[in-house]
């Protein structure tokens, strides 16, 4: 299977389809899950800090066999470690975590208003120094992009927000892709919440796949990149089994009317 990429606007190439190891109550199923997604076609691992299991990520990419080169993965600074030293430290122990020497994409998890600035210059800095090979933001909308940016030296590559027909808001996609930063988005799935949701089953049964396939397939067609997060392996294949079938114009239309706010994690725009 062969996934197709975005390129960044730094020239980097990024998977679209990868797969989120979010998941705080399962550490000891992590490395499985990566080594299934990584034989079921996955190029992209998306972690963090917060999570706890950059260690698993190491483990699993070594096991696969798969060349280093031929897997993307990002990790994130956490809200405690922020500010410029520390945010050097964080990456460091990252690194460390997962025993590589460069990370392909590093990102700032949340913003943090008081330390905003600094932790965006030690991400230059990393960049700058070859140990990441993209930089960019999570959890972050335009009013945190608008201020970091008037002071930014290195425009980040990418902003990962929680992204599914249920919190689709076209100006924050319009507003990236106006500043060539590329979504991505997490929680597709809605962490199961709209599985069994009706004008959802509907499309699901017009296109013969599951509910959860038409909501990553939403997400691919938008042009963001998608991180399905599971532990199981018959979901982790059927949330990469995605490539065979497009939704009409029509129907994403429709699907783009699904809004009502429901979200996993908080709202960044409360966030000052």
């Amino acid at each position: 299977m062969d996934i197709p990429s975005t390129k960044l606007n730094n020239g980097v190439e990024m998977p679209l389809l990868g797969l989120g190891v979010y998941a705080p109550n399962h550490h000891t199923e992590v490395q499985q899950a990566i080594e299934w997604a990584l034989e079921a076609g996955c190029r992209l691992i998306d972690t963090a800090a917060a999570y706890g299991n950059e260690r698993e990520v190491g483990d699993a990419v070594r096991a696969s066999g798969i060349p280093r080169s031929d897997i993307f993965i990002t990790t994130k600074v956490w809200n405690d470690d922020q500010g410029y030293n520390r945010t050097l430290r964080a990456f460091n122990r990252s690194l460390e975590r997962l025993r590589l020497d460069t990370i392909d994409l590093y990102l700032i998890h949340w913003p943090v208003k008081q330390f905003r600035h600094e932790t965006w210059k030690a991400l230059e800095k990393i960049y700058r120094d070859g140990r990441a090979r993209a930089i960019g933001l999570s959890n972050h909308y335009p009013a945190h992009i608008d201020e970091l940016l008037t002071e930014a030296e290195i425009k980040p590559a990418v902003n990962q927000i929680e992204f599914s027909p249920y919190c689709y808001l076209p100006d924050v996609v319009n507003y990236c892709r106006a500043k060539s930063i590329q979504l991505q988005g997490y929680a597709p799935l809605v962490r199961g919440l709209k599985r069994t949701e009706p004008r959802l089953m509907a499309l699901s049964e017009k296109y013969s796949k599951s509910t959860y396939q038409m909501l990553v397939r939403w997400s691919m067609q938008h042009g963001v990149v998608t991180i399905p997060k599971s532990v199981h392996r018959d979901r982790i294949y059927e949330n990469f089994d995605i490539l065979n079938f497009s939704i009409s114009e029509e129907d994403m239309a429709e699907m783009d009317t699904y809004y009502d706010n429901t979200r996993i994690a908080d709202d960044p725009r409360t966030i000052p």
